[in-house]
């Protein structure tokens, strides 16, 4: 459960049963499970099973990412400036370029809507492949790729929030802003039992952003700012093998089980805008500005990787996976055969990603451990 090659294994895994399943002969009956309603409608949660599983589960998933970016802000390396150079300003480039292209593609359209899909990096998916593939590598890669994808997480969580948050409920956010202050508070008492207290915060939190009208999973987020950055650490290192194995395999289950599209010779723009700006757009934006930055930055902050290193982690960083289907049914969420599309280019500008990064991962790691090898038997 801890390790990154299994969970992107499992991801992978879970994706193409999904999509067997829904085209298979169950199809319809899954399909009809997915979008049924259960809960809790005397408190406003009565929800389909499909945003049970995007909204609650995926919280789970969210918190880590609050987690990490906490510890990565106050400690790690995006805490200072300089060493956030490369990191932050390759990540400025992996998000305004697949969405320009995808601009590009769709402008003039209702779909522009869309824009954010390809702007995302999964990070679990990332590492997985980095793992499996980048043997041999710097161990800067890891760095860098991480801080990327965490940099990645903060635009999506501030593009959830603002794009995709509608008829805003002042109370109750108001409530959750209490129960954020009131958890802070709860945080420097030491005979507390904190993590269950955590465990309390984050579903009361949940409820009341829910309720709000801003995204549930913001609420993930939120607990994980506020959690002090010396406790992250441990915390991630316990909750990130359930979100690896449970939170993100259900829901990239879930997402991708989609009745495939009757296509009459065409892709609709949303389709080539997505499928085009993952693996070109991540390439271009991170390697260019990964480089440039590389070299405006003092020595002691340089990253000890070269253009194609580089060029093989933004390949990588193109996997948008599970954050750019969120955001799939986040901005067509009233045309469900455009849900359908745009699932489908996820799914194949991510593996386009995923393959180019992997190939030129292992090219480059046989490459450090064919140089490692003649630096010894030089020495």
């Amino acid at each position: 459960m801890k390790s990154d090659r299994s969970a992107a294994l499992l991801l992978m895994g879970v994706a193409i049963l999904g999509i067997v399943i829904a085209n298979s002969p169950i199809g319809p009956a899954f399909l009809d499970f997915k979008h049924s309603y259960i809960g809790f409608e005397s408190i406003g949660l009565k929800l389909s099973v499909e945003h049970w599983v995007s909204d609650l589960l995926l919280a789970t998933f969210f918190l880590v990412a609050g987690l990490e970016l906490k510890y990565e802000l106050s400690i790690g390396v995006l805490s200072k400036p300089a060493s956030a150079l490369v990191p932050v300003l390759a990540g400025i480039g992996g998000v305004v370029v697949p969405a320009l292209i995808y601009v590009a593609f769709n402008w003039g359209t209702d779909y522009l809507g869309g824009w954010p899909i390809p702007t995302a990096t999964d990070i679990a998916f990332a590492l997985g492949i980095l793992a499996i593939f980048g043997r041999g590598l710097p161990k800067s890669a890891r760095v860098f790729l991480l801080a990327l994808a965490i940099f990645d997480d903060l635009v999506a969580i501030l593009i959830i929030a603002i794009f995709f948050t509608s008829d805003v409920q002042a109370q109750w956010l108001a409530a959750a802003l209490v129960i954020a202050a009131l958890h802070v508070v709860a945080e420097k008492y030491k005979k507390l039992p904190i993590n269950y207290v955590r465990v309390i915060t984050f579903l009361l939190l949940w409820y009341t952003v829910y309720q709000s009208g801003v995204h549930a999973t913001i609420a993930g987020v939120v607990l994980g700012l506020i959690i002090p950055a010396k406790k992250t650490h441990s915390l991630v290192a316990k909750i990130q093998p359930w979100t690896n194995t449970v939170s993100l395999p259900v829901f990239a289950f879930f997402a991708v089980a989609i009745a495939l599209p009757t296509f009459d010779g065409a892709f609709s723009s949303v389709f080539v805008g997505i499928a085009v700006a993952l693996p070109v757009g991540k390439v271009i934006g991170i390697t260019a500005l990964a480089v440039l930055a590389n070299r405006l930055a003092a020595k002691p902050d340089r990253l000890d990787l070269e253009t194609l290193d580089f060029l093989a982690i933004s390949g990588l960083a193109g996997v948008g996976f599970t954050v750019s289907l969120l955001m799939t049914n986040l901005a067509f969420v009233d045309t469900q055969y455009i849900v359908a599309e745009a699932t489908l280019a996820v799914v194949l500008g991510s593996m386009l990603a995923m393959g180019f990064g992997a190939w030129l991962s292992q090219l480059r790691g046989r490459y450090y451990m064919r140089k490692h090898r003649e630096e010894n038997a030089a020495s």
